[in-house]
């Protein structure tokens, strides 16, 4: 009774597992096509196969007949929002192959789709689950975002103390070994790989880093595939390790590594082009007292800025799956002490469709793949907007709206 309930109520909201295949007409709204682009009042955007066929002023555009008609008045049209750091590994997703789909689309919205979420990276999970849940989402069986996944390794005895210890994880000190597991992560069906450069065992115990030669055999193999490596670099070590073995996204900055980032490392990453995820409100909400989280926060947001002021593109990312903090305000709230909001907007959009080479997101623009977000309030006069979030739509089909 729950599920033909629930499959009614998404029937009634306009969901559908060809939900991509109808014609969608926003009527009204206020069009920002980039972060950095003039507002367009009272557009339309026409969205037909998965695709923006039409958008301008609502004088110069046609609307079909026979299309769904949302209502944009008032609300503010920007392209889908990217998660370049997520986890696919709470208790819902061990279903994932064979479960009922229901619990897993209503998990996926109150983790992601609710806050415009159309494109996520996976940065460690079970590939046995998020494989069988990518083919679902994309089936149209489970409404989610589009999911890429990397697959992780960490260094020898690098347990990270927060992880279960009965947890299996894949640890090495070997380079073949790790050439040869990065090898077999893409081989499976991943998109890139995630090194812990750094692995934090305690209070009391030192990090453990991955050597250099081992981050660089994955790394090797990674780009003669044309994938990109992440890192979670912890200290100092791990960063230089992210330099030395040409790793390409920061999955973190460092904590209680001090504010900033050293001249001579900021020089590295801009001509390496390596990119950073900040996830500022995980450590705003640790569990250590006040004054830790504080600094921090401060360390943090300081290199965000440092390496921001420094050319170098930020990607926007929460280690949601980790963290049950779904809510992305904070995040926001964090990130625009050391940018403006239209870097903000930058870091969910054009930024992660630029590095990634996603020729065909990040944009609101005729022939761009139709992922839009519906927002309820304008993020370029106050950067929380970006959070009231009214409608996800990805491919043309409605995957999140708001009751």
């Amino acid at each position: 009774m729950i599920g033909k309930l629930f499959r009614t109520t998404l029937f009634l909201l306009g969901f559908s597992t060809a939900a991509h295949a109808q014609t969608l007409v926003l009527v009204g709204g206020t069009v920002y096509s980039s972060p950095d682009g003039a507002p367009q009042p009272d557009a339309v955007v026409v969205v037909t196969g998965g695709a923006i066929t039409a958008i301008g002023p609502r004088s110069n555009v046609q609307i079909p007949n026979d299309v769904r008609i949302i209502d944009c008045a008032g609300k503010i049209i920007v392209a889908g929002f990217w998660n370049s750091h997520v986890h696919f590994t709470q208790a819902v997703w061990r279903s994932a192959a064979s479960g009922p789909a229901e619990p897993l689309t209503a998990h996926m919205q109150e983790m992601l789709t609710r806050w415009g979420f159309t494109t996520v990276w996976d940065l460690g999970s079970d590939p046995a689950e998020t494989l069988p849940l990518r083919r679902r989402v994309n089936a149209g069986e489970v409404l989610g975002p589009n999911i890429l996944l990397a697959g992780s390794m960490y260094p020898k005895d690098g347990h990270p103390i927060y992880l279960p210890a009965e947890m299996m994880l894949p640890e090495t000190d070997i380079p073949d070994q790790a050439g040869q597991w990065a090898r077999s992560y893409l081989d499976m069906g991943l998109d890139g790989v995630k090194l812990f450069t750094g692995s934090y065992k305690g209070e009391d115990k030192p990090v453990v880093n991955m050597e250099v030669t081992v981050a660089k055999a994955a790394v090797d193999v990674a780009h003669a595939r044309g994938k990109p490596v992440f890192a979670h670099p912890q200290n100092w070590t791990g960063v230089e390790v992210v330099i030395e073995a040409g790793v390409d996204v920061m999955a973190h900055t460092i904590p209680l590594g001090g504010p900033g980032y050293p001249p001579e490392e900021l020089a590295r990453f801009k001509q390496q082009g390596t990119a950073l995820i900040p996830t500022l409100s995980l450590f705003a909400k640790l569990p250590v007292p006040a004054m830790i989280a504080e600094r921090l926060v401060n360390d943090s947001v300081a290199q965000l800025k440092d390496f921001s002021d420094n050319g170098g593109p930020v990607l926007f990312g929460t280690d949601v799956g980790f963290t049950t903090i779904y809510d992305t305000t904070l995040e926001y709230e964090l990130m625009h002490r050391a940018l403006s909001e239209r870097q903000v907007l930058a870091s969910l959009t054009t930024n992660p469709a630029t590095y990634f080479k996603a020729a065909k997101k990040g944009r609101v623009e005729k022939e761009f793949d139709a992922d839009l977000v519906v927002l309820d309030g304008d993020p370029l006069a106050d950067v929380r907007n970006l959070a009231k979030v009214a409608y996800t739509i990805r491919a043309g089909g409605i995957i999140y709206q708001k009751p």
